[in-house]
Order: C-alpha cells, then sequence, then structure tokens
C-alpha cells in the first residue's frame, strides 16, 4: 500500500473520529446538562453548542465520507463499510423531529453505532496496513470510558446532593443526643427541701415551747 493511501485513510479515520468519537458524543452530553439547568441563559447556551456540536459533526462525517467514495475502494464487503453508509443516511435524515423521544433515541442509536464503527475502523486500517492500532484503541476506549462516566455522574448528580442533604441531617442519631437535665425542676425540689424541713423543725420547737408553757402553769 502506497504512502498516499496510507495518510487518506489515516485523514478518514481522524475525521470519523471527530464526528462520531468526540463531538456527537459531547453533543449528547450538551443538551443533557441543558435538561437540568434552571437558568435561561445557561439552558441557550448548552442548547447551543449542542446545534454547533452536532452540525460540525455531520460537516466531519461528511467530509469522511466524501473521502472514502474518492480514495477507497468501496466494495461494502465489510461491516464498517456497510455501517459507515448507514450512519451517514441516518445522520443525513436527523432532523428535530416532532417527537423528542424519536430524535433521542435515533441520535443516541447513531452515536453508540458510530462508536462501534470506529473500532471495526481501526481493525479494518490494522489489516491493510499491518501497522498497529493497540494505542489508538486503548485511548479511544479510555475516552469513551472517561464520557459515559461524565454522562452517569451528572444524570446523577442532584440525587447525590439530595443523599448528602439527608445523610447530614440524619448525622445525629437519637441514641446520641443528650437530654439536658431540666436545672429549674431540680432547684425547685432543692429549694422545696429545705423548707420542707425547716418547716418540721419550726413546728418541733413551737409544740416543745407549748408544752413547756402548759407545765409552768400547772
Amino acid at each position: 500500500m502506497s504512502h498516499q493511501m496510507t495518510s487518506e485513510m489515516t485523514v478518514h479515520g481522524l475525521l470519523l473520529w471527530a464526528s462520531m468519537g468526540l463531538l456527537m458524543p459531547l453533543g449528547i452530553l450538551t443538551i443533557r446538562m441543558s435538561n437540568r439547568e434552571k437558568c435561561r441563559r445557561w439552558f441557550k447556551l448548552l442548547f447551543y453548542m449542542h446545534v454547533i456540536l452536532q452540525t460540525v459533526s455531520v460537516l466531519l462525517a461528511t467530509a469522511g465520507a466524501v473521502l472514502s467514495i474518492k480514495s477507497f475502494e468501496n466494495s461494502f464487503n465489510n461491516h464498517h463499510q456497510r455501517i459507515g453508509l448507514a450512519l451517514y443516511a441516518a445522520m443525513k435524515s436527523k432532523g428535530r423531529s416532532l417527537w423528542y423521544f424519536a430524535h433521542w433515541v435515533l441520535g443516541t442509536t447513531i452515536s453508540l453505532v458510530g462508536i462501534f464503527n470506529i473500532y471495526t475502523g481501526l481493525e479494518a486500517f490494522h489489516k491493510r496496513t499491518s501497522r498497529s492500532t493497540r494505542l489508538w484503541t486503548i485511548l479511544f476506549t479510555a475516552q469513551i470510558f472517561f464520557m459515559a462516566f461524565f454522562y452517569l455522574f451528572q444524570d446523577k448528580w442532584d440525587y447525590i446532593k439530595k443523599q448528602g442533604i439527608v445523610l447530614g441531617n440524619e448525622a445525629i442519631a437519637p441514641s446520641d443526643q443528650t437530654i439536658p437535665p431540666p436545672r429549674e425542676n431540680q432547684k425547685e425540689s432543692l429549694n422545696f427541701e429545705p423548707s420542707t424541713k425547716s418547716n418540721s423543725l419550726g413546728s418541733y420547737f413551737s409544740k416543745s415551747n407549748a408544752l413547756k408553757k402548759l407545765f409552768q402553769i400547772t
């Protein structure tokens, strides 16, 4: 295989990676983040970012498809070429549907199948050029893993914050709470006891004095 053909295959792979493997998943992340945004300004910003990312993704995929038709043998006898043709047709027909569910399903499906087709493209590049694609496969897998983690994390961020608030409020268990002693009651009880003692002593002395007076009279 000539050096020019190898370079064109590399450019084709980079274009489709940027389209299907990077910009389209980023577009999905931005529109997902906009669904949670309460500020109207940030919502509009994320929405326009989603539109721009998806538009650039379609343009890059178109450039990659044109390069493939112009420079490569398109016999469509392998999975990579067939999947690529189906993906390009789906991307051209993917407008903002009246049904949000249909738009979401189609966009997510195109992104997932596009990611899978990047792996088949790396395998096809390895078979054609006999060059190792192990490093690119590892890097692309790490990128997809990070984006998937971020997608799941931001999707559950509100739930995590709510759980943190609940756990923070329940950090002090009822068994750990100490009930302060009723000081006023204790004071009253302490004050009450000497008064009862003094009253009893007073009655005792008054009785003894009365008896003494009776004895003196008699």
